[in-house]
């Protein structure tokens, strides 16, 4: 009941009690058509009210099962990917014994093959989520493409200036 708000739960106790007053005068004498009229509409609000809650209740609930299974496996990549990074920062920050042409061309394929893992890593994530927003992933697999191509295109031309 914590998302139906004060205003909602000062509606729906105005409604019972209206509804409580009218079949108190329905007890105690005959009710005019007006009257009738009345708290037929009333229960009708009611209701609908109250259905209208219990389903967006139920809804959520299972919209969080649905996309559980999703948010932990992308909790799961993204875990994997800090992990990644954290490996790369290393690698990068470590200072070769000697500077020779061996320990470089290591730790470039390290950096290589960390790089790699990374790039898959995303690749599955994203496909992940597309089965969740299947438009929003095509819009960024797009973007991602076009910001590699222009990376790519102004690193082969030097003389574009950005």
């Amino acid at each position: 009941m914590k998302n139906i708000g004060s205003v909602g739960i000062i509606l729906i106790i105005l409604g019972i009690l209206g509804i409580a007053g009218l079949v108190f005068i329905a007890a105690t004498r005959s009710m005019t058509t007006l009257e009738n009229v009345f708290l037929q509409v009333l229960s009708l609000v009611i209701g609908i009210g109250v259905s209208l809650f219990i389903s967006r209740q139920s809804a959520e609930k299972t919209a969080r099962e649905i996309i559980k299974p999703h948010a932990r496996s992308a909790f799961r990549r993204l875990v994997s990917l800090y992990q990644s990074l954290s490996r790369a920062s290393a690698i990068i920050s470590l200072e070769p014994e000697s500077e020779t042409e061996g320990d470089l061309q290591m730790i470039l394929a390290k950096l290589d093959a960390i790089i790699t893992e990374q790039l898959d890593m995303a690749d599955d994530a994203l496909e992940d989520w597309r089965d969740i927003v299947p438009e929003d992933v095509e819009e960024l697999k797009q973007n991602l493409e076009s910001k590699i191509q222009g990376g790519i295109d102004s690193e082969s031309n030097p003389t574009d200036s950005r």
